[in-house]
């Protein structure tokens, strides 16, 4: 455990972030998995991208998934 004042206050802040991104990444993976077909894939990339510009992954992660989805739901 840190010791120091700002320390603490830094972990702190690390893990409320680390719950948000959580959230973010739950979110994320119910959309995927409820996905039906391709009328849905504007929703989807839209929300890879939003969680891309958060940096809850990186941008070129969100490239593969985008592409993955479109492989996906295109059968």
């Amino acid at each position: 455990m840190p010791r120091l004042r700002s320390s603490k206050k830094s972990l702190r802040s690390a893990r409320r972030g680390a719950e948000e991104n959580k959230k973010i990444r739950g979110k994320l993976s119910k959309l995927i998995k409820g996905a039906k077909g391709k009328k849905d894939l504007p929703t989807l990339y839209k929300a890879v991208d939003k969680a891309a510009k958060r940096k809850i992954f990186a941008r070129k992660k969100a490239a593969r998934m985008k592409s993955k989805l479109s492989r996906k739901l295109a059968k």
